[in-house]
């Protein structure tokens, strides 16, 4: 039979069948021959070496043990129930435990029999164990041992019910492997292969699944992770390029009366070097004929809605009406009142579009839009119904993108027949390296500096015992006329559990804060929104002085007077969501703070992060550090068209070979725009497989 690799379906492979394909599609996403091969070893070990069972130490990740089976038990009832069988070598036992598959591990584990044992250690009551440990018998351990490392893949307990453990991966993968000896494809040119000194596609696949030793896995992982990080960086340039020769847009070569009185006669505050660096970079764009596409990045109170504002101004100088595009109804009504607030008296018209709009307001505003009297449209997705047409479109600017779906923005650039400019803002810092990773599509821009005489949030740590010099410090500043947040976790808005945690600390505050004296909010995603804005709306006014709340606050809310941010179970958030909601004070004249409570027990990243805060405001440098804790893995949510789709290069550990890569891609781009050279064939044919399988957004931030 002739096999397309890789295209061809996992369920063909000797060894799989359609029971075994459908759980490895389900369970690891692998339903390709292509997917198996690019299913890599996390770890490899030369099985000719074995531990002691009392050398073990909490330094070591992995220990591989050869010992007999001596005991074995089961332990609990139930859900609680467990397998717990004691290893043995001459030096001492361990206990190697299980929580799922009890009963097949119970069938193939003999009392007397030798094994091999692979595994994490782990303490109990100051002994050592084994959960979930591969293991084998010594003679299933020779069949399958070669002269080079052995890899260990990642499997999951259904697939190892069905026999794919890391054992049976590595199985069903040195079939594919010798099955596709001279059928796995060279994408690479030879000049980037000579260049480099890279060995060939095959070998790489070869020996990242089987290495002989560690000097061809070194050059197999260099291999493979420039490629993947070669060909990201190659469709992100060819995106751009595509960009600037095919899609034209409007020229705004005007910069007139409405933007110079606004900068003379409105101006709130001198612009920062930072903002006018950013703002000649988007005149540039805008005025050369090409469509704009620019990420504009920015930390919390950088000054991104004022430097937005007066693009909006130069698009109506050159007579082109503009949508301001944000997630929440707080965020679109908080920026439609700075911006009517801002422009008054100049003469623009600017109105507000959500999903609480009446529909003779509807009427009204689709209207103007279409007589062209309407120049600034500020709304959340409602901007992009049908029924919304622009007379004029020709700027676009989208508030914090991650919240959009890739489908929903581009529905805006299909207002007009000339795609309108695009400026994406976002309050999350991006470290370069990612930011070149994931938006190397877009031109960037970056306000990296605070206007002058805003004043530093001060971050302080308590853990739970420290409450009552917590509640001291807040009645301090409710005297003095602040306000204050109380923010809890809630990772998903049904779990009753996280719930629970905001109305115990709702009663918790209450009986500290009774209401004959205090008043207090409670917003939370499950509210309806009548009941939320009514509520947000009361803290805005002033009416109450403390806000307990879920993370429905972490972007949208703008009280100058609230000058206190407490953040419960600090150590259930991401650092960049600490950074937001530590965001959401500091935007008035006093001094503000914010508290990080946590418990005693932190974990070591937890400590980091608590650490962190404590330590810089920094949005950049929060970033970082953020992007060292989590690693890439955490990163994939933000590029929704899928484009960022690593399996083995790590954007952290990797920035050389990302900028080897970015530079090779760049060269290439330069001499042949468009790939149309028949040295650069292979690579265009590799272009296109990626697209087939990633999509093709091309005119999409």
């Amino acid at each position: 039979m002739q096999y397309n690799f890789p295209e061809t379906k996992i369920e063909f492979l000797k060894g799989v069948g359609p029971r075994r394909a459908e759980l490895l599609a389900k369970e690891l996403n692998i339903r390709t021959f292509g997917d198996l091969l690019q299913y890599y070893p996390f770890r490899y070990i030369d099985r000719s070496k074995f531990l002691k069972i009392a050398e073990i130490d909490s330094d070591l990740i992995y220990v591989q043990l050869k010992g007999k089976i001596v005991s074995m038990e089961t332990a609990g009832q139930m859900r609680a129930s467990r397998l717990i069988a004691t290893l043995q070598d001459e030096s001492g036992t361990i206990d190697l435990i299980w929580f799922q598959g009890i009963k097949w591990i119970k069938e193939k584990l003999k009392i007397g029999e030798e094994y091999i044992v692979f595994g994490k250690p782990s303490i109990f009551n100051r002994n050592y164990n084994i959960s979930h440990p591969d293991i084998e018998t010594i003679a299933e351990s020779q069949q399958e041992v070669s002269e080079g490392l052995y890899p260990f893949y990642s499997s999951t307990e259904k697939l190892k019910s069905l026999s794919l453990n890391s054992k049976g991966i590595s199985k069903i993968t040195k079939t594919l492997i010798l099955m596709a000896k001279s059928s796995i494809p060279e994408t690479l040119t030879p000049e980037i292969i000579d260049k480099f000194k890279f060995i060939s596609r095959e070998e790489a696949i070869l020996n990242i699944h089987f290495p002989a030793n560690a000097g061809i896995l070194q050059k197999a992982t260099v291999r493979i992770k420039f490629e993947e990080l070669f060909f990201l960086q190659l469709s992100l340039l060819m995106i751009k390029q595509i960009r600037l020769t095919k899609t034209q847009g409007h020229r705004f070569v005007i910069v007139g009366d409405y933007f110079n009185r606004f900068y003379h006669e409105k101006l709130p505050f001198e612009l920062t070097n930072a903002q006018k660096r950013v703002i000649k970079e988007i005149r540039i764009d805008m005025g050369s004929g090409k469509q704009m596409n620019r990420l504009m990045q920015g930390d919390v109170g950088s000054g991104k809605t004022l430097v937005a504002l007066m693009c909006m101004l130069i698009a109506m100088d050159n007579n082109f009406q503009s949508g301001l595009m944000v997630p929440t109804e707080i965020l679109a009504t908080q920026h439609y009142d700075t911006i009517t607030r801002m422009l008054d008296g100049l003469g623009v018209n600017v109105e507000l579009l959500t999903g609480s709009t009446k529909t003779a307001k509807r009427r009204q505003i689709n209207e103007d839009l279409l007589s062209g009297k309407l120049h600034i449209l500020i709304g959340t997705h409602a901007l992009i119904e049908d029924t919304v047409q622009f007379a004029n479109l020709g700027l676009v600017i989208i508030d914090e993108q991650h919240r959009f779906g890739v489908q929903q923005r581009a529905r805006l650039w299909e207002k007009n027949s000339v795609p309108p400019h695009i400026l994406v803002m976002t309050a999350t810092p991006i470290p370069r390296t990612l930011a070149m990773t994931l938006y190397g599509d877009l031109d960037y821009s970056a306000i990296d500096e605070m206007p002058p005489g805003r004043k530093q949030v001060k971050t302080f740590h308590y853990f739970d015992s420290g409450r009552l010099k917590v509640f001291a410090f807040m009645k301090k500043q409710i005297k003095a006329g602040r306000q204050i947040y109380v923010v809890y976790p809630l990772i998903n808005e049904s779990e009753t559990m996280d719930l629970k945690d905001l109305q115990d600390g709702y009663l918790s505050i209450s009986r500290d804060f009774p209401l004959h004296e205090y008043a207090i909010s409670i917003v939370h995603g499950q509210m309806k929104s009548a009941a939320k804005d009514y509520e947000m709306q009361r803290f805005i006014k002033g009416e109450t002085q403390i806000m307990v709340s879920t993370t429905v606050i972490e972007v949208g809310v703008d009280v100058p007077n609230a000058s206190v941010m407490i953040i419960e179970n600090a150590e259930r958030f991401g650092l960049s969501q600490l950074h937001q909601l530590r965001g959401r004070v500091g935007r008035g004249a006093d001094q503000s703070y914010c508290i990080l409570m946590t418990s005693h027990k932190l974990s070591a990243d937890g400590k980091k992060r608590i650490e962190t805060m404590v330590r810089t405001t920094d949005g950049f440098e929060i970033a970082e550090a953020d992007l060292r804790l989590r690693g890439p893995g955490d990163i994939q949510g933000t590029q929704q068209s899928g484009m960022l789709d690593l399996h083995l290069a790590d954007i952290v550990k990797d920035e050389k070979i990302i900028k080897v890569a970015r530079d090779i891609a760049i060269d290439i781009i330069s001499e042949d725009p468009l790939l149309q050279m028949n040295k650069n064939a292979k690579l265009k044919e590799e272009l296109k497989k990626i697209k087939k399988v990633k999509g093709n957004w091309e005119k999409i931030s």
